[in-house]
């Protein structure tokens, strides 16, 4: 028998994001998330006595600040070690030769698969067989799979792959591949990384993505960790989830339609995050709160969302571990608004205008000249995150578009006493 850890996408040191404008925010905790993230990974190969771990691409975020990272890296590796663990790692698009400039001797168990074609590494005392290759540059779209070797009959055969498969939502396709494709190796088991998300893509084999070990920011919401992997007789017996991540990231979507007054409002949110809180294992969260629903203080909500985004903070920070990332405001009015104000007013005709307003991006740019010269000036980077600053695409207009309509209607109606 023997056992194995399988992780990827750690992104040693990269940043929380989402928390930093929060003066109350975790900050110690952000900052070093993903190495204490990595720590309870080391931890528990120890504790558990396994034979081997796997790291799918993606160890660290890119070119090292400094060689701290590096140097952090190399004594976590160095426990290892005196454990008598072995590593095996491939780099991926974040980690490719061509990203990392800076070099650390590592201890002799770790094991860098090549990026100039596929590797194959034996351990004879286990009857295992480790097949990988690790990215040359950080963009690679070509099929690696088709260049790795064919299986061992003798050994239990393991591969190593930074791939999106076929495609996941919000990763770039790189080494690109089918599941049959992945089969037709016949392989025992394959070590997926690339994608943040925990996904068993197949039992027979076992192709798994066991996602990054700490949530980053918002679009990576839910447990995180590693997985750890048993094997008896040639066969696996057993696949199991390890949660490592700090702090936990969670969407609360609430519903508004029953809630008649603001105190009910502020119940409502306190019940959702207490529930949030529940399933977050005793660990910090962070959330973001998206209300919804048709409601009756729809025209409240919008017509001084600064203060109640503050009140929403002061539930979350009585909760104590509790920080509230965002909150988004998707209500919509109970009534119609013909049938608060008649069709034949001159309200009636403002809120028509309103709703026949053509919005697009050169419409936006022209209204207000000033945000052309302000995105023209702001970092790159600022429009690179997951949710960039001054969105133009079409799916963002149009919700800009609504956001509008639905605020000038609800300042008419709340100066008219109507809700």
């Amino acid at each position: 028998m023997f056992r194995f850890l399988h992780t990827a996408d750690i992104h040693l040191d990269s940043p929380l994001k989402g928390l930093e404008i929060h003066e109350d925010a975790p900050v110690e905790t952000i900052r070093g998330a993903t190495r204490r993230a990595f720590d309870n990974l080391i931890d528990l190969a120890i504790e558990e006595k396994i034979d081997f771990v796997l790291i799918s691409g993606d160890l660290y975020d890119g070119d090292w600040k400094d060689y701290n990272t590096g140097l952090f890296f190399a004594g976590r590796m160095g426990r290892l070690d005196k454990a008598g663990i072995r590593v095996f790692i491939i780099s991926g698009n974040h980690d490719a030769a061509s990203q990392i400039t800076r070099v650390m001797p590592l201890p002799a168990n770790v094991t860098l698969l090549s990026a100039t074609s596929p590797q194959s590494v034996k351990l004879e005392e286990l009857g295992v067989i480790i097949h990988g290759q690790s990215y040359p540059s950080r963009a690679v779209t070509e099929n690696l799979v088709s260049q790795y070797p064919r299986p061992d009959p003798h050994s239990f055969n393991i591969g190593l792959l930074h791939s999106s498969l076929t495609g996941r939502e919000g990763h770039e396709n790189y080494a690109p591949c089918t599941i049959d494709e992945l089969k037709s190796k016949g392989y025992d088991y394959w070590a997926l990384g690339h994608v943040h998300q925990r996904e068993i893509v197949s039992k027979d084999p076992w192709i798994v993505f066991p996602g990054n070990i700490q949530g980053r920011h918002i679009k990576e919401t839910g447990p995180k960790g590693t997985t750890l992997v048993t094997v008896e007789d040639g066969q696996i017996v057993k696949v199991v989830e390890h949660n490592l991540d700090i702090l936990r990231w969670a969407i609360c979507r609430l519903d508004l339609s029953e809630c008649e007054e603001s105190d009910h409002v502020y119940e409502a949110v306190r019940q959702i995050f207490l529930q949030e809180l529940d399933l977050a294992d005793g660990k910090p969260l962070a959330l973001r709160l998206v209300l919804t629903g048709k409601s009756p203080v729809h025209a409240q909500l919008l017509d001084r969302t600064a203060e109640w985004i503050e009140e929403f903070r002061g539930i979350a920070a009585s909760l104590g571990d509790v920080w509230l990332e965002k909150v988004q405001f998707q209500t919509s009015r109970k009534v119609l608004f013909e049938n608060i104000i008649g069709e034949d007013t001159p309200v009636a005709g403002l809120l028509q205008s309103i709703k026949t307003l053509e919005l697009d991006s050169n419409t936006l740019f022209s209204l207000v000249p000033e945000l052309n010269l302000l995105k023209s000036k702001l970092p790159a980077e600022i429009h690179s995150t997951s949710e960039p600053f001054l969105d133009t695409s079409p799916e963002k207009i149009r919700e800009l578009r609504t956001a509008v309509e639905e605020l000038l209607t609800a300042r008419l109606l709340r100066h008219g006493g109507s809700r």
